[in-house]
């Protein structure tokens, strides 16, 4: 057990290196800078993947520093620059419960877990105006274990 969650670690610190590759420094704009350098001081914290469901304050709840998952990565460099996505994600759910996945038998949006699902967050960016830098944040599949996965673009090589 404790060597899959070290190549699940190594995986998901892996994955911003990765995507640079496919990364422009010159087009972000000064937010998105901002978000890339809070993603990437995230990532060298030690964090247990835990994806299991907590009930947590709102607005701006998080779970346990400590643990996590991939969109809990999202949630918090967005939270350190003043946007509380469990916040936006909640109020756009009550308005449009009916445009978001019916993926877990929900008859009504939870804030404590809502903004942590990664078709929840694809959708919220999708179609929100305000919030649409999908362009950085890039939701994708992952075979058998874990089936969504979500990362933001950084640009820590290409600023070095």
């Amino acid at each position: 057990m404790a060597r899959h969650l070290i190549k699940i670690r190594r995986y998901l610190q892996l994955q911003f290196i990765l995507i640079l590759l496919f990364f422009n420094c010159t087009a972000q704009d000064g937010f998105n800078m901002k978000l890339s350098d809070e993603a990437v001081s995230l990532t060298k914290q030690h964090v247990t993947y835990d994806p299991k469901y907590y009930s947590i304050d709102y607005p701006n709840g998080d779970i346990p520093e400590d643990r996590g998952v991939c969109t809990d990565v999202i949630i918090r460099a967005y939270r350190k620059l003043g946007i509380d996505l469990q916040k936006e994600v909640h109020e756009d759910m009550v308005a449009n419960f009916d445009t978001y996945p019916k993926l877990w038998g929900l008859r009504m949006p939870d804030p404590n877990i809502d903004h942590r699902r990664v078709p929840n967050l694809m959708t919220f960016f999708t179609r929100t105006s305000n919030f649409n830098r999908l362009k950085f944040c890039l939701p994708f599949m992952l075979p058998l274990t874990f089936p969504f996965h979500f990362s933001t673009i950084v640009d820590i090589f290409l600023r070095e």
